[in-house]
């Protein structure tokens, strides 16, 4: 497994190793010994899995403290742009936002640590995304920031006709003044 730096302290991209033959390929998308190697020491509690057409969006969201989750994201299926925008207010990344083609092919996952909202976009006709949790859903802890706001300004690659969110995202408050506890 390939561990890349994103220069946001704990968001990470893995990159599996792949063994292909004639009959298809095998790889681990996860193995506690390999990430307490690499000293990612999480206990992965949940397991969510989605399945949306192009054009959708889903997020930003994340949850607050006490019940904070990081994530291991992957697509199953399909191209997605996964984004995060950085909500701990200690961190010199604080307010900015990272972006990465997650893809079936390319099998490479993101490794997102607490204090992130979290989103992505579905770029192909379909697409299918895994990702574990080491926090359980809390409703009551659940926030979220507009997909569109306008502070944040994140190019999802996909054009304003296309979108397709949710009404309970359309809904969520803008990055100015929101209150993440991080």
């Amino acid at each position: 497994m390939k561990v890349e730096l994103t220069g946001f302290e704990g968001l990470q991209v893995l990159t599996p190793a792949v063994y292909s033959d004639e009959r298809g390929f095998f790889f681990e998308s996860y193995n506690v010994e390999r990430f307490e190697k690499e000293g990612l020491m999480h206990k992965w509690l949940q397991d969510n899995q989605s399945y949306s057409r192009k054009g959708v969006i889903r997020g930003l969201h994340f949850q607050k403290p006490p019940h904070a989750q990081a994530k291991l994201v992957r697509v199953l299926s399909g191209r997605i742009l996964d984004v995060v925008v950085d909500l701990r207010s200690g961190q010199p990344t604080y307010g900015k936002v990272f972006a990465i083609e997650l893809t079936a092919e390319n099998k490479m996952q993101l490794l997102i640590p607490r204090g992130f909202a979290h989103g992505f976009s579905v770029l192909s006709e379909t697409a299918e995304v895994m990702y574990k949790c080491d926090g359980l859903y809390n409703k009551s802890s659940e926030l979220g920031i507009k997909y569109n706001d306008p502070i944040l300004k994140i190019d999802w690659q996909i054009s304003e006709a296309e979108v397709i969110v949710s009404e309970k995202d359309q809904q969520l408050p803008g990055f100015v003044g929101l209150e993440t506890g991080f």
